[in-house]
């Protein structure tokens, strides 16, 4: 699978986790998770690498315990939690 596709898969489960996914232009910050009065944030920068962007992601879902229990693709899934062991 490409990485535009798996991008797009991560910030659909972003969503679903409970945040409100932001695409802007953030200078120097690369962006990532945060609670803002109450509210779940996932800031992302689109001039970032497509592959850091699926990254920054992956490190809300791998770190969420809401993201925990969403249903990924075997490829995302792999990619937010690493191989497991047979």
């Amino acid at each position: 699978m490409h990485t535009v596709e798996l991008l797009e898969q991560a910030l659909a489960a972003v969503a679903r986790a409970g945040y409100q996914v932001r695409e802007e232009s953030l200078g120097d910050a690369v962006g990532g998770a945060c609670v803002l009065r109450g509210k779940k944030w996932f800031f992302i920068d689109p001039a970032l690498d497509l592959s850091d962007q699926l990254e920054l992601a992956c490190e809300v879902l791998r770190t969420d315990p809401q993201a925990a229990v969403l249903a990924l693709s075997d490829e995302l899934r792999t990619r937010v939690h690493g191989r497991r062991a047979a």
